[in-house]
């Protein structure tokens, strides 16, 4: 048993360090703002061109340097320094091979005559057999292109295929005054070179650089990469979404508050009528088990850190909302989402710490440090093992998305000087706030005896049953999100992603609420883990549509890419199984607390 007595003094200490320790990582970590907003240029100034990555076009994870491939090289190739975001990103810019001068034209520049040996074409056919696509950012403007093109036509056998490999970028770039708006790079057609053979090649790489004038203020310029996600059609597939969540939460919600509330009104005046005839009559129903629903449950320990866990990531979400209702993550802002989780994770675990120690004191449990340890290791775990697991394949495959050595140092560090630090304060506010658990009923010695039940009443029956409903409000919504997180999508419209998030809240306490009446109802007084596993088993829905948009609805191949997506969307939805499992115990603890204070109870 540890004591640990915190002082005014030391309360005062703490939150100073608190502060400290936020501005610390927000300026060290977080990404400025990088839209060129103090970019002004004279005619023929330089302006800054960066080659970032290449890569199979449906296999977003697979990313390779730009210089992987055999490109034309400058005479010094100068690495960006990237922020942490840029980084887990998988953005590697260097110094290409361009010069694309402000307000300069040019025609048919060769940027170097290049004989390409047998295994450059190979590797260059290889890579245009996969849809490979550049990306570049020319005054933080992205830059897209592909490689080459496969002629298919009239050739049912690949092998009859031609490869081509293109040889001529053209990019026209509109300016407004002295700043740079917008930039579109196109191929020339015509300037092809045949790559189906093994066999050495001469190849001139050029390009043309076409400069325009144009209206478009400098501030909109951002606003093309996001219109795609703001058209017509998509806006109505996205309010027939919010409509059909709408419907399903007003269904629900009205059904389970006449059903609830008829079957309640009638209890009570059951229970209050039989108290007045006769006191010894035999209770029925879920006053029947007053003296067992509030038995502490088994391995209480681990239903604290979950609750905790699940407490810190639903703050995580809210805060990752804000931002991006306030236009943080505005088009490719360049490793901000990134960035913005690690940072606000590693802010937040004092949340896990106190949830997790708090309630676990009012269970009196005695061992909270080592609750404090399995709250911290819950999510952060497998988050981990999956990581290790993963940036090895990505090692293997020499791939941008391999973490470097001193990126995993700066994890670790934020890990050891602010996550685990906050958690341990946490931990001991959560001890010592001394909050008491509030049972309405007293609980008896001994438990009684749960009758048998009908098999759509177990554990897993109940589950499907909670994740359906509020998976069917969501549905719609995540084949944007997933197009958007494993695909070339831009997901702009947060204010609709938010409106699904607070109507799966809402659905996913419901459902619980219900579910947990019915269980009481049938006098089973083990609710705890029964009410925390159906308000998280959406996330398991959840995982069940990533196999159905893996095979139906993309064209990611390849073990890596495979292992990315399943690896990190298990991570993901395990997330998500906390955040609503917690939001789940929660509705069904103040429901129970509700219904029981409302009774006299022996």
């Amino acid at each position: 048993m540890y004591t640990i007595m915190i002082t005014e003094m030391e309360k005062k200490k703490i939150t100073m360090t608190c502060h400290v320790v936020v501005l610390i990582v927000l300026c060290c970590v977080l990404p400025v703002r990088s839209d060129g907003s103090d970019h002004k240029y004279k005619a023929g100034d330089p302006v800054p061109l960066y080659a970032n990555k290449v890569g199979p076009f449906h296999n977003p994870s697979e990313t390779y340097r730009f210089f992987d491939l055999p490109f034309c090289a400058p005479a010094h190739v100068t690495e960006k320094k990237e922020a942490l975001g840029e980084v887990l990103n998988g953005d590697r810019l260097v110094s290409a091979p361009y010069k694309l001068d402000f307000m300069y034209d040019k025609d048919s520049e060769i940027v170097c005559k290049k004989k390409l040996s047998k295994e450059e074409v190979s590797q260059f056919r290889s890579a245009v057999a996969k849809d490979y696509y550049f990306q570049m950012y020319y005054d933080d403007l992205p830059i897209w292109g592909f490689l080459g093109k496969v002629d298919k036509e009239g050739k049912s056998d690949p092998s009859e295929y031609i490869y081509y490999l293109f040889k001529h970028l053209h990019f026209e770039i509109f300016y407004n005054d002295d700043r740079v708006v917008e930039i579109n790079a196109r191929t020339d057609p015509n300037a092809l070179v045949d790559i189906t053979e093994d066999k050495e090649v001469d190849v001139d790489f050029m390009y043309s650089v076409k400069w325009k004038e144009t209206t478009t203020p400098f501030e909109k310029r951002m606003e093309k990469y996001s219109q795609s996600s703001s058209l017509p059609h998509h806006l109505e597939i996205h309010w027939f979404s919010i409509i059909n969540s709408c419907v399903t939460v007003l269904l629900l919600t009205g059904f389970l508050a006449t059903i609830l509330m008829r079957v309640l009104k009638n209890d009570f005046v059951k229970y209050a009528h039989d108290e007045e005839a006769a006191d010894d009559q035999e209770e029925t129903g879920w006053k029947y088990i007053h003296g067992d629903v509030f038995r502490y449950p088994k391995y209480k320990s681990l239903l604290a850190a979950a609750l905790g866990s699940g407490t810190q990531l639903f703050t995580l979400t809210l805060f990752i909302f804000v931002l991006a209702l306030v236009g943080v993550f505005y088009p490719y802002n360049r490793g901000a989402l990134f960035t913005a989780l690690v940072v606000i994770y590693a802010l937040t675990s004092g949340i896990a710490g106190y949830t997790a120690s708090s309630f676990y004191c009012q269970l009196e449990g005695t061992n909270w440090v080592r609750n404090l340890i399995l709250s911290g290791g819950l999510f952060c775990g497998p988050l981990f093992l999956t990581f290790c697991f993963l940036n090895s394949v990505a090692i293997g495959y020499s791939a941008t998305a391999a973490l470097p050595f001193g990126t995993i140092v700066v994890i670790f560090l934020i890990w050891v000087l602010v996550t685990s630090p906050l958690l341990v304060l946490g931990g001991i506010a959560g001890k010592n706030s001394k909050a008491e658990f509030q049972a309405p009923c007293r609980t008896t010695k001994y438990p009684r005896e749960i009758p048998p039940l009908p098999w759509y009443r177990g554990t897993l029956p109940q589950m499907a049953m909670a994740g359906f409903l509020p998976f069917s409000a969501i549905y719609i919504e995540l084949y944007y999100i997933f197009a958007s997180v494993w695909g070339h999508r831009i997901y702009t419209i947060y204010s609709i992603l938010f409106i699904v998030f607070i109507i799966l809240l809402i659905v996913t306490a419901f459902i619980t609420v219900a579910l947990t009446y019915f269980q009481l109802a049938a006098e089973d007084h083990k609710w705890w883990w029964r009410s925390f596993l159906c308000g998280g088993s959406t996330g398991l829905f959840i995982y069940g549509y990533c196999l159905y948009y893996y095979y139906a609805r993309s064209d990611m191949t390849g073990f890596m890419q495979t292992s990315f997506f399943f690896g990190y969307m298990a991570c993901i939805c395990y997330g998500f199984f906390l955040m609503l499992g917690s939001v789940g115990f929660r509705a069904a603890l103040f429901f129970v607390r509700h219904i029981y204070r409302s009774i006299k109870c022996e």
